[in-house]
């Protein structure tokens, strides 16, 4: 998998609770409790259980909503981890916040998610996972010309589409069809499209990436229903019209964002015709980190 992260962020804060009995939450709601048992949010209650931790009061804040398919559930285990290891006084390794993020998503709560964006969050930066059969994960910068990088970030405009997904529903059935015929060959070809992508990108060939994320996203529509609709398919196809080169729906699909690889100088174009409401991002380096 190729990934880059953004400067959209999850933003989690710690502090011992002035009732050292209790512990308190606040994200869309507010939660205080005597026993982290007791927790109704699953991700706050396993990393709280998990780490042994109680008597915090911890708040969460996000530039933007969940279901949008950029990545905030992992992004918010990571930081929570990351947040709590350091209440705690303790160092931790991104690799490790990674593998944790994973422990709890995929092992504790069952999701149906790969370890794609905890990796993501926990590293940052554009950069190439491999995903190994012995469920280790390597971790690799895709180094090209820092003119060219800069050029690549400008190239890449983000629309929202106003819908929010499930992806659990999405990935479910996307799991199911893992190993059905037509459907495994094309999961192979987009890990074959990935690989081509990091040497094109290596090689300070930018311009491919539209052209492979068109590829990409047709072969991912084949994958699950519901992860493009009727709604979606127009939307990208007045961006393919008006200059857009190629790009994907963000996320396991069915809402959130659309991104587009776009020359400079149809991009107004591009905006115009498509109608959206656009996000602008630029590129992060760093990822996970305590502030």
């Amino acid at each position: 998998m190729l990934s880059t992260t953004i400067n959209k962020y999850m933003y989690i804060s710690v502090h011992p609770c002035f009732e050292l009995k209790e512990t308190v939450l606040k994200y869309s709601q507010t939660e205080v409790v005597d026993d982290i048992s007791k927790i109704d949010h699953k991700y706050f209650k396993e990393v709280l259980d998990m780490l042994r931790i109680s008597g915090v009061e911890i708040s969460s804040t996000a530039d933007v909503p969940a279901g949008t398919g950029l990545g905030s559930s992992s992004s918010f285990t990571v930081g929570l981890l990351h947040a709590l290891y350091s209440y705690k006084g303790k160092f931790v390794s991104k690799e490790k916040l990674a593998a944790k993020a994973c422990e709890i998503e995929i092992d504790r709560l069952k999701n149906p998610i790969g370890k794609q964006d905890q990796y993501a969050a926990a590293y940052g930066g554009l950069s190439f996972y491999q995903f190994n059969k012995d469920g280790s994960v390597f971790a690799e910068p895709v180094i090209m010309r820092s003119e060219l990088y800069s050029q690549l970030e400008r190239n890449l405009m983000m629309f929202y589409t106003g819908e929010l997904h499930s992806a659990s529903a999405i990935l479910k059935e996307q799991s199911v069809n893992i190993t059905s015929g037509d459907k495994e060959a094309n999961q192979l070809k987009m890990c074959g499209l990935a690989r081509e992508l990091r040497e094109e990108l290596q090689h300070n060939n930018i311009d491919v990436m539209g052209e492979i994320l068109n590829e990409g996203w047709n072969l991912k529509r084949t994958l699950a229903n519901g992860i493009s609709n009727p709604e979606i398919d127009e939307y990208y196809d007045i961006a393919m019209k008006h200059g857009a080169i190629g790009g994907k729906l963000l996320g396991a699909g069915g809402g959130g964002f659309l991104l587009f690889y776009v020359p400079e100088n149809r991009q107004q174009e591009v905006r115009m015709a498509v109608g959206l409401q656009q996000m602008p991002f630029s590129f992060d380096y760093q990822g996970s980190a305590v502030i």
